[in-house]
C-alpha cells in the first residue's frame, strides 16, 4: 500500500503521560484507584470528581469547573462501580470461525496487514472508521488522523446524530451548533424555554447549580413536553403539545409576540435580515386553529408569550424531544431560532440556544474532526485554508470529498465498503433491523473491533483489541457547555488491556509508516491546538486546575464564554428570521398520528431518564400509560400489554396522570427494537390478559427527552 509522507514540522519531547504507574507501590497497580482529580463520564455536565477509599466510591471536589460545590449526582457517585465487569482483557483474532486469545503483536500485525491490503486492493473508501463520544479528545483526533492520512474521510461517530437537527440549524444560520452561553450565565435569565429535555433528571447538577436557583428567584420555567415529569416539578407552566406539534407550539408563541409587539426592534435592525417576510408569513396563520391542533390552551400559550416578552432575559434549552425522527428535520429549532432572534436573546448573558447533549464528550468529539464532514475546528473537509494547516502538521493531504456517515457506511458494508475500525462503540445495535445489520457485518472482508467488554459488534470482529475504560485514560474531553477538562487516569487498564490512545497510535504508525503522533496525552493535545483554531490558545498547563473554554484563540488569555456577540460564528453580523411554511407544525409528517382518537403516540426516554428497566434487566419494560387510555384499552395497571414491531416486546402497563392522554411512554432501548429498519413508525399495542375483550389498537411512535 502506499506510505504518507513523514510530516515537516519536528515532534515536540513530551512530559510523562497522565498514567499512575503502580498505585498502591506493590508492582500490581491493574484495579487499584487512585485519587487524582478527573471529570465524571456519566453525562455531558463534565463534574469533577475522584476516587475515595473511604466511600468506596466517587467524591466530587470542591473548586471543579462545572460543580464547584462538590455535588456529584447518583450516576456520578457509582462512576468506578462495575468498571471490571465482563472485561475484555487478551487480543482475541478469529481461527475457524471462532474468537481465540492472541498475542498484541499476533493481532496488531493482522490488523495492519488486513485494512492495508484493502487500501491497496480497493482504495481507502473501501474502509470505515466509527468511534465513539466516550473516547478522549486526543483519541478521537488520532482516530480520525488515522482516516484522513490512509485517505478517506469516512470517519464518524454517533454523537454528531443525536442532535443532528439542533446543531444543523443551528449551525446553518449561526456559524456553530454549540451552546451559545454558558451554564453559569444562563443562570442570569429571566425565562427558561426547556423544549424536548429532561435536564432535572438528565443533567441534575447542572439544572440544580444554574437554573432551579434561577427559578427559585422567580425566573419562569416554561417546560414543553408532552409528558410530566422532573422538569416539569419546577416548572411554572407546561405546555403538553401533542406530538409532533412542537414547530407549531413554537410558532403560535411568536404569533403571539408579534401581536403584543415584543420584538427587540433594535436587535432585529442590527443583527437579522428578512423581518418584513417574516412578518408577511404570520398574516394567514389561523392562532385559534394552530391551539387546537397542538391541544395547549391558546390563553396558556398567551401566558407564555407575555412572560418571554416581559423577560430581560429569555434562555431556551433543548434536549433530543426537539429532534426530528429521522434526526433531519429542523422545524421546531428553527422556530426557536426566530423566537430568539426575534427577542434579542442571542449574543448575551442570560439567553441563547442551549441545547444538552447527553454523553460525557459528545461535543469534544465534535470539535476535534471525528465526523465525515469537517476537519478539526468545524472546517469543512473541501476548505483550502484548513487543509494546508492540517496538511503541514501531518505532512499528508486530507481527502477533499465528504465521508460516508455511520449509517451510510453500514449500509454500504459488503459493497463499496469491506473492511471497518469500530473503536468503543456498539454500531451493530442501532434503530436499522438488527438482523439486516448482522448480515452487513458478516459481509466485511475484515472488522476490526477495539473496546472493554463483548457486544454484539464484538459478536462479528475479526480482531478484538482490549481497551480501556474512562477511569484508565489520561487525556481531555469537553463538557456541553465548550469547558475543555483534564482525564487523569486513576488506574492502568487490567491484565493484557492497553489504553486505547496507545493502541491507535500504534496503528497508526503501522498504517501510515510515520511516527504518527506523540507517546503521551499532552503531547497530542499539543498538536491538537496546532490544527484546531478554536483550541488554538490551551494547554495542558491552563487546565491543569480548572477548564479552558472554546473558542480560545491563540495569545488569548480566556476562552469565550457568550458566542455570536457582535458577528455570529460565520462571520456574518446578521442572521436570517426564516418565514415559516404551512409545513412547519409537521415534523417529518408525524403530526397527524396525536389527532387519531385511536392511536397511541409511543414517546421514548432516554437511558438516563426515571425508567425502571432496560433490554438488557430481567424484568419486562415499564410502559407509561393514560388511565383513561388504558381503561379504553383493558389495560389494567401493572397489567401486562404487547408491543408489535419489528420486534415483539412486553411490557408492563403503569397508569400515570402524567402521561398525556394519547400517548406512551417506552424507555429508548426497547423503543429501538420496535422502531428497528422500519420506515413506518407505527406499532400494535395489546393487552397481554386473556380475559380482556378489548381490541388491539395501532400505535404510532416518536422521540422524547
Amino acid at each position: 500500500m502506499s506510505r504518507q509522507r513523514e510530516p515537516a514540522s519536528e515532534r515536540e519531547s513530551d512530559a510523562e503521560a497522565d498514567v499512575p504507574p503502580d498505585t498502591d507501590g506493590d508492582g500490581d497497580d491493574s484495579r487499584r484507584y487512585a485519587p487524582v482529580d478527573t471529570v465524571c463520564p456519566s453525562c455531558s455536565v463534565g463534574c469533577g470528581l475522584r476516587y475515595s477509599d473511604r466511600t468506596g466510591g466517587a467524591v466530587g471536589r470542591e473548586g471543579a469547573p462545572v460543580n464547584p460545590e462538590g455535588r456529584l449526582c447518583p450516576k456520578g457517585i457509582e462512576a468506578f462501580d462495575g468498571l471490571d465487569e465482563n472485561r475484555l482483557t487478551t487480543p482475541l483474532v478469529r481461527e475457524d470461525g471462532e474468537l481465540v486469545p492472541a498475542s498484541w503483536e499476533e493481532a496488531l500485525g493482522r490488523v495492519e496487514r488486513e485494512l492495508g491490503g484493502l487500501v491497496d486492493a480497493h482504495g481507502p473508501d473501501s474502509l470505515a472508521f466509527l468511534g465513539a463520544p466516550r473516547c478522549t479528545n486526543e483519541e478521537n483526533y488520532l482516530f480520525g488522523k488515522l482516516a484522513r492520512m490512509l485517505g478517506t474521510n469516512n470517519v464518524d461517530n454517533r454523537a454528531r446524530i443525536c442532535h443532528r437537527s439542533a446543531v444543523t440549524a443551528t449551525t446553518r444560520r449561526f456559524g456553530c451548533g454549540a451552546m451559545t452561553n454558558t451554564l453559569e450565565d444562563i443562570s442570569e435569565a429571566d425565562a427558561f424555554l426547556v423544549v424536548g429535555s429532561n435536564p432535572a433528571a438528565q443533567q441534575p447538577i447542572a439544572f440544580d447549580s444554574y437554573v432551579r436557583p434561577a427559578v427559585n428567584d422567580g425566573a419562569t420555567l416554561v417546560h414543553v413536553d408532552p409528558r410530566a415529569n422532573r422538569t416539569t416539578r419546577a416548572a411554572d407552566v407546561h405546555l403538553a403539545a401533542r406530538p409532533g406539534t412542537d414547530a407549531l407550539l413554537v410558532n403560535l408563541l411568536v404569533a403571539e409576540l408579534l401581536e403584543l409587539d415584543a420584538v427587540d426592534r433594535e436587535f432585529v435592525e442590527a443583527r437579522t435580515t428578512g423581518f418584513e417576510a417574516f412578518v408577511d408569513s404570520f398574516e394567514a396563520f389561523d392562532a385559534d386553529a394552530g391551539a387546537e391542533r397542538t391541544g395547549v390552551d391558546r390563553e396558556k400559550i398567551r401566558r407564555v408569550a407575555r412572560a418571554i416578552g416581559d423577560a430581560d432575559g429569555t434562555a431556551v434549552i433543548v434536549g433530543t424531544g426537539a429532534e426530528a425522527p429521522d434526526h433531519r428535520g429542523t422545524e421546531t429549532v428553527d422556530a426557536l431560532l426566530n423566537l430568539l432572534l426575534l427577542t434579542g436573546n442571542v449574543g448575551r448573558r442570560g439567553a441563547g440556544m442551549n441545547v444538552l447533549r447527553g454523553l460525557n464528550n459528545e461535543q469534544g468529539a465534535n470539535d476535534v474532526g471525528a465526523r465525515p464532514t469537517t476537519l478539526p475546528g468545524f472546517d469543512p473537509v473541501d476548505d483550502s485554508e484548513a487543509r494546508e494547516r492540517v496538511a503541514a502538521e501531518w505532512g499528508a493531504d486530507p481527502p477533499t470529498d465528504p465521508g460516508l456517515s455511520e449509517l451510510e457506511a453500514v449500509r454500504a458494508f459488503g459493497d463499496d465498503v469491506r473492511g471497518a475500525y469500530v473503536l468503543g462503540e456498539n454500531p451493530a445495535v442501532t434503530r436499522m433491523e438488527t438482523q439486516f445489520v448482522a448480515r452487513k457485518f458478516e459481509t466485511l472482508d475484515f472488522l476490526v473491533v477495539q473496546d472493554i467488554a463483548p457486544s454484539e459488534t464484538v459478536e462479528h470482529a475479526d480482531v478484538v483489541l482490549p481497551g480501556s475504560a474512562w477511569a484508565e485514560k489520561g487525556g481531555t474531553v469537553t463538557n456541553l457547555d465548550r469547558q475543555v477538562q483534564r482525564m487523569r487516569a486513576a488506574a492502568s487498564p487490567p491484565d493484557s488491556a492497553r489504553r486505547d490512545i496507545d493502541v491507535v497510535r500504534e496503528l497508526g504508525q503501522r498504517l501510515t509508516g510515520t511516527t504518527f503522533a506523540a507517546e503521551t496525552p499532552e503531547g497530542v493535545f499539543k498538536e491538537l491546538t496546532r490544527v484546531n483554531p478554536l483550541y488554538a490558545g490551551m494547554s495542558y498547563a491552563g487546565l491543569e486546575s480548572g477548564s479552558q473554554r472554546w473558542p480560545f484563540p491563540e495569545g488569548a488569555t480566556e476562552g469565550v464564554g457568550v458566542l455570536h456577540r457582535d458577528r455570529f460564528m460565520n462571520g456574518e453580523k446578521r442572521a436570517p428570521l426564516l418565514p415559516i411554511r404551512e409545513t412547519d407544525d409537521a415534523e417529518g409528517g408525524e403530526t397527524d398520528v396525536g389527532d387519531s382518537p385511536s392511536g397511541l403516540v409511543v414517546l421514548t426516554r432516554t437511558r438516563l431518564n426515571e425508567g425502571r428497566s432496560g433490554p438488557d434487566d430481567g424484568d419486562a419494560p415499564e410502559l407509561l400509560v393514560h388511565p383513561d387510555d388504558a381503561a379504553a384499552r383493558g389495560i389494567r395497571d401493572d397489567g401486562r400489554v404487547v408491543l408489535d414491531g419489528a420486534e415483539r416486546v412486553d411490557a408492563v402497563a403503569s397508569l400515570s396522570a402524567e402521561v398525556r392522554e394519547g400517548t406512551v411512554f417506552l424507555d429508548a432501548e426497547w423503543a429501538d427494537r420496535l422502531l428497528a429498519g422500519r420506515e413506518s413508525r407505527t406499532v400494535d399495542v395489546r393487552t397481554a390478559d386473556p380475559n380482556s375483550d378489548s381490541d388491539p389498537k395501532s400505535t404510532s411512535t416518536s422521540t422524547s427527552d
